[in-house]
């Protein structure tokens, strides 16, 4: 089999971005989502849908894999249908998920006894678009050996950071995480008091680009927050799962994240409130009285949030 097949599990939001990047690169990319929908919209893109995430490794020495939970995770890996169940010609999975750090060891350690197939984490940061053009900012956990027979793949989704053995990659996406998801939450809060004062917002981003609260985050969240624009690039549920990911990873380590606890309420309750599916520059909602929480039959004047 070439070295030019690559397997991919999970063809959502990312991991549409991911393959339509592979392909265009000269991949043969095989893949395999559990939703037929996503399936047949990666085909159109040039992938080579299979019927089980066993099946990929048949073709693709290198597989990787972007999905939402451990859970999801699992079923990939060590259900009767996933990489145990007949690993093929597979020898290293590639975990873009925000998988949780002991999981991760776990994981690793189980599928290698099992096959001896190695295991980078490899979380990302950047979004469906930055994986589409290569640009992503991947972090990785790996041996020095692995990251080095798998960087010829990596090096197109991005730039990619070893950080130290497997795990590493992960303890990386909290920190990236505790960076941006908490802007999510300031950034909602500058532009309620750019629209309370009177000033202008859309001139926000460029009058301090300069200055030292000029970001990438800056530049593309602010615009999105002033339209209201919440169609998801990701979910405001995967924000709030992250989170609580950073709380319980900080916890392990005895290390005190009060500004991550504060985001983690907030998205609590933006989520309890239906807003899952949304962006998550839909925390605006909070910060504008435009939550719309359900009608329970019960007082619900506590919108205002941050009265309380």
């Amino acid at each position: 089999m070439s070295d030019f097949n690559v397997g991919f599990v999970g063809l959502g939001l990312m991991g549409s971005g991911f393959t339509e990047r592979l392909v265009e690169k000269g991949y043969s990319v095989f893949g395999y989502d559990r939703k037929p929908e996503k399936v047949e919209a990666a085909k159109k893109q040039g992938v080579k849908a299979t019927e089980n995430p066993a099946d990929i490794a048949r073709h693709a020495t290198q597989i990787h894999v972007c999905v939402m939970t451990p859970n999801d995770l699992e079923e990939v890996i060590f259900s009767k249908e996933g990489l145990c169940g007949n690993p093929g010609i597979a020898e290293i999975l590639v975990d873009h998920s925000t998988t949780p750090v002991d999981v991760t060891k776990d994981f690793a350690q189980r599928l290698n006894k099992k096959t001896g197939i190695q295991w980078i984490d490899a979380p990302v940061s950047g979004g469906p678009s930055a994986a589409r053009e290569g640009t992503l900012a991947i972090m990785a956990g790996a041996t020095e050996q692995t990251f080095e027979r798998a960087i010829p793949i990596l090096q197109h989704l991005g730039e990619c950071t070893r950080m130290g053995d497997v795990g590493a990659g992960q303890v990386t996406k909290m920190v990236n995480q505790i960076l941006v998801l908490n802007n999510y939450c300031v950034q909602a809060e500058a532009l309620a008091m750019a629209e309370a004062g009177g000033v202008d917002p859309e001139k926000i981003p460029a009058a301090l680009a300069r200055g030292h609260a000029g970001s990438n985050l800056l530049q593309h969240l602010f615009p999105r927050m002033i339209k209201r624009d919440f169609e998801p690039a990701g979910y405001a549920f995967q924000i709030l799962k992250d989170l609580q990911m950073v709380g319980d990873l900080a916890k392990s380590l005895d290390v005190e994240t009060p500004m991550s606890a504060q985001a983690t309420m907030l998205f609590s309750k933006l989520n309890d409130a239906g807003n899952g599916k949304l962006d998550g520059t839909s925390i605006m909602k909070l910060y504008k009285g435009e939550l719309g929480i359900p009608d329970t039959g019960e007082d619900s004047q506590s919108v205002e949030i941050f009265s309380q």
